[in-house]
């Protein structure tokens, strides 16, 4: 079956340093040329231009009704390809082969005149995006109902608010009704009431068989609505698969920590001369090292550690915190057979099991410390940022996420149990 986008060997090149003498004006080019001697005796050249290449080789095939993400660090390559995707930049080499109606949605206000009305750039905007002029009349209200301005409708945008650009940008866009659908980082600007209007439009294109573009920051969301993810890094498609593998690898070399760790060398690892980390992973009841939950199962945090002299009472502290530096919880082993009884010298292996359902979807990081209560308090060891994971929602039965598609605040998410009576009227 022949894909709906197809992308060979496409790569982006931009020179940077100065002023490309092609965009340069005409008095500009006069002064470049009376100068140059004078730069020249001083030895004051014309500043040598760098190559940037934005993407390098970059080979895709998408298919039809796919809803794929683009994930990566700032300056990764994501924006320069979907600007290539809607036309608005050129490859400098490769090609792109689109089969299908494209509709854009990526900087706040692309497409629209800040000096014409709303209605005028619902025209216009429409119009470059390949609409007719009949068919804008026919959606016209439709458009402006769901971006909920009507009453600065004959306003020029120029006095527009950034969550009035959104509003408007993506109304246009998404009663487009394209074959392609291409989003980049557009719904962290709208309130979350709009925000759940544009996921639940995102979902019904693609209950229609359309293929969408999401290009984001938040990890979450691309796991959660995505059932495919590409990663970009320095131009270049580092990974291209599921969500939740491609979202762990990124996170991975973003932290520089993944869900498993380990020091072979005990003089290295963190401690003391009383006990020191060997080891610590995220796992499943299976006993399988993961670095995605679902949302639903339980998650274990194991940690491996040596006792290196007998008579210490000694405890094994786990902080968990999320991405944005919020401490959760702490816990440690409250077992009555360790509680202020000194250990054995020998390994130990300890699981603390977090249950299902009880934090939400995100990603987060684990601490790892080693505390004495008894006869007195005494850290023995303390790493910050061990080990991290990252739960998942799929949407599936058995969540407290229900019907709802959109992001849900918190750092927890409990599956509470709900009773309702009903009293018939009279």
């Amino acid at each position: 079956m022949k894909p709906i986008v197809l992308i060979e060997r496409l790569s982006k090149r931009y020179s940077i340093g100065g002023l490309h003498p092609g965009y340069m004006t005409f008095r500009e080019m006069v002064a470049d040329t009376l100068f140059a001697p004078f730069r020249a005796l001083r030895g004051m050249d014309n500043p040598t231009y760098q190559t940037l290449w934005a993407l390098k080789n970059i080979n895709l095939k998408i298919e039809e009704g796919e809803l794929v993400g683009i994930i990566g660090r700032n300056g990764a390559g994501k924006s320069t390809l979907l600007k290539i995707l809607s036309r608005i930049t050129k490859p400098t080499t490769g090609r792109v082969a689109l089969y299908g109606r494209v509709g854009s949605l990526l900087e706040v206000g692309t497409g629209f005149h800040p000096d014409l009305t709303g209605r005028e750039n619902i025209f216009l905007n429409g119009a470059i995006l390949g609409m007719h002029r009949a068919e804008i009349q026919r959606k016209f209200n439709q458009i402006v109902a769901f971006s909920e301005i009507e009453q600065f409708i004959e306003t020029p945008v120029k006095w527009y608010s950034s969550g009035m650009y959104v509003r408007l940008a993506f109304s246009v866009a998404a009663h487009l009704e394209p074959e392609i659908l291409l989003m980049d980082e557009v719904l962290a600007v709208g309130d979350a009431a709009f925000q759940q209007k544009c996921l639940d439009k995102m979902h019904e294109i693609r209950q229609q068989g359309r293929t969408i573009f999401f290009v984001s920051h938040n990890m979450a969301a691309v796991t959660r609505l995505c059932k495919r993810a590409i990663l970009l890094d320095e131009g270049a498609i580092i990974s291209d698969g599921p969500p939740e593998q491609v979202v762990n690898q990124y996170l991975s070399a973003t932290w520089r920590i993944g869900a498993q760790r380990d020091w072979p060398d005990a003089s290295k690892s963190p401690g003391n001369q009383v006990v020191r980390l060997r080891r610590a992973r995220i796992r499943n009841e299976a006993g399988e090292t993961i670095a995605a939950v679902d949302i639903r199962h339980p998650v274990g945090i194991e940690i491996t550690y040596e006792a290196l002299k007998s008579g210490h009472a000694f405890t094994p502290v786990l902080d968990v915190h999320d991405d944005e530096g919020v401490h959760l919880f702490s816990t440690h082993d409250t077992a009555s057979e360790w509680q202020r009884k000194p250990r054995a010298s020998g390994s130990y292996t300890s699981t603390a099991w977090i249950p299902g359902n009880l934090l939400s979807e995100g990603n987060f990081l684990v601490d790892v410390s080693f505390i004495s209560f008894s006869p007195a308090t005494a850290l023995h060891a303390q790493e910050r940022n061990v080990v991290a994971f990252q739960t998942v929602d799929n949407q599936q039965e058995g969540s407290a996420r229900g019907d709802f598609i959109g992001p849900i605040p918190g750092v927890v998410r409990p599956l509470l149990m709900w009773t309702t009576e009903v009293s018939p009227r009279s």
